[in-house]
């Protein structure tokens, strides 16, 4: 039953993932009310999902593709790009629903509604500028003569994939910012520090097959692909639009199911906590 509750007397997962689905008409709101309200009174409007990432890959090209020289990547700007998109879905997803709940505090004092929607708006608004965004992706993708692979119809997939994680993600860390308003401060070290540990301007193979530390002998390349989530999606989404690649089966049911399980774990955790907003609020 959609309406069955756990021996706690909670909803069960299925129906609050079912309750969701009745309010996707709010969530449709908050996306087009958030999205109007970033581009209003903005001269590009619109046109900055698309001006944004193309300065960023300029301005890397231009440090690693012409100033260092050593750093040779056939195709660099189209290279970036394929991390550079994803990379900026994940991150402004997450930037943004640190403060979903929090900014919207009357909301949740007033208003009986599935607080798990506020994030969830959240992500689905960046999730409109990243596709939006792939205009300048298939742009490139024509002028430099990329190689298309084959299995480029599973892309829509890889979408959904990090969509999920990211909204389990953002689901953790909008709960924690209601209780702990130093989230957002520690949140912007970790976020500068995962973007460097991720391979978006830099390709993973410049790390060394062995490494010893303190004795231990590890593979770099490896454990980044199975620590790092975003590493994995990133590799997937050059697989498919930069090398031509068909993605490894293995690799790429490991990262949805990765996915899956933040998504889930997200989930529990805000439902867990979200009885007490209006009281922290």
């Amino acid at each position: 039953m959609l309406n069955a509750k756990t021996a706690t007397g909670q909803p069960t997962l299925l129906a609050r993932l079912y309750e969701l689905w009745q309010y996707r008409e709010l969530i449709r709101n908050l996306v087009v009310s958030d999205l109007k309200t970033r581009y209003k009174n903005s001269v590009f409007g619109f046109f900055w999902s698309l001006l944004n990432p193309l300065g960023m890959m300029l301005v890397f090209t231009l440090i690693f593709g012409v100033l260092t020289p050593n750093v040779k990547i056939e195709k660099y700007p189209l290279f970036l790009l394929c991390g550079l998109l994803p990379w900026n879905y994940f991150s402004t997803s997450v930037t943004g629903s640190l403060y979903s709940v929090i900014g919207n505090s009357n909301l949740v004092k007033k208003v009986y509604f599935p607080r798990a929607v506020l994030p969830i708006a959240t992500v689905l608004s960046q999730l409109v500028n990243f596709l939006l965004a792939f205009i300048v992706l298939f742009a490139a993708l024509l002028i430099f003569q990329a190689n298309f692979s084959p299995w480029l119809w599973t892309l829509p997939l890889v979408m959904l994939i990090q969509t999920i994680f990211t909204i389990g993600i953002a689901l953790i860390l909008s709960t924690l910012n209601v209780f702990y308003r130093d989230t957002a401060m520690i949140m912007e070290v970790v976020m500068l520090a995962w973007f460097f540990l991720t391979p978006v301007f830099y390709s993973a193979a410049i790390l060394p097959n062995s490494l010893t530390i303190a004795g231990i002998t590890f593979d770099p390349q490896r454990l980044l692909y199975i620590v790092n989530p975003m590493a994995s999606l990133i590799n997937i989404y050059r697989d498919l639009l930069y090398w031509g690649y068909r993605t490894d089966l293995d690799f790429f049911v490991r990262t949805a199911v990765t996915a899956v399980l933040v998504f889930a774990f997200g989930f529990w955790f805000f439902h867990r906590y979200a009885e007490r907003f209006g009281e922290e609020l």
